[in-house]
């Protein structure tokens, strides 16, 4: 488990599979100061484990930051080491997931390969083979 920078309420919990690195997110988020410090903790992760795919589960309470924020998440993001590695995220509260496809259609727009959905296993299934 990564405990967040003092301040934080994210906790992430790391493990490994046969896709490469998952990340279960827990704690409460709504901020664009939350959402970077965890991704940049799951970015230092990736760093130093270089993990062909990243499977990444939000199991926050709260709402993601808000859509005028999400091009500056995603440009703060670019250069971290997310680039190179697909990306498979899996968003828990299912009515959260419109406003999270917004940020993954910005962030393929900048060079990532990732891919939003609402269940954990048709997520892996993407990192293992490819196209749903």
């Amino acid at each position: 488990m990564v405990e967040p920078p003092a301040g934080q309420a994210f906790h992430i919990e790391f493990s490994s599979a046969d896709y490469g690195l998952r990340a279960w997110v827990t704690g409460i988020n709504g901020t664009l100061e939350t959402t970077l410090a965890c991704w940049q903790a799951i970015a230092g992760e990736v760093r130093r484990l270089r993990p062909k795919g990243l499977l990444v589960v939000d199991d926050m309470e709260g709402e993601p930051p808000p859509p005028e924020q999400l091009l500056a998440f995603v440009q703060a993001m670019q250069g971290q080491g997310l680039e190179d590695v697909r990306i498979a995220y899996v968003e828990r509260h299912t009515e959260q997931i419109p406003q999270v496809e917004v940020a993954g259609l910005l962030a393929y727009e900048h060079g990532f390969k990732a891919q939003i959905f609402e269940d954990e296993g048709a997520a892996a299934i993407w990192l293992r083979y490819g196209e749903r």
